[in-house]
């Protein structure tokens, strides 16, 4: 699994209960992909098709730095198939896990596109 992407977690990214906010972590999750996709399918439009069960495994608090780690799974003709996995960058303890997403190339009008990667 490659871990490329950072993140510190700032006051703003926390919950009433002081811990990181679900919702956040997933946003940063979600931009990740996107990404991720885009470079590896060499298409600049992609989308979430699927993603699997959310695995929370612990709490991060203010100060924590994490790093996302993506990995392919499979290939499809218009989709790439990863699981993702995000730990603290200092212990290396796991924060969450997803074990599919998938993504789907699309093209210029929203439909999903063959991209010839494999």
């Amino acid at each position: 699994m490659t871990f490329d992407t950072k993140r510190w977690v700032k006051p703003q990214d926390l919950n009433p209960s002081g811990t990181l906010f679900g919702g956040r972590i997933l946003a940063w999750i979600d931009e990740e992909i996107g990404i991720y996709t885009s470079i590896q399918l060499e298409t600049p439009r992609t989308a979430v098709r699927h993603m699997g069960a959310i695995n929370f495994v612990r709490p991060l608090q203010l100060g924590a730095i994490i790093e996302i780690g993506m990995e392919v799974q499979q290939f499809g003709n218009t989709s790439i198939t990863l699981s993702c996995c995000v730990r603290d960058t200092h212990t290396h303890k796991k924060i969450l896990t997803i074990d599919r997403i998938i993504m789907v190339a699309l093209d210029a009008q929203g439909n999903p596109e063959i991209h010839g990667k494999n």
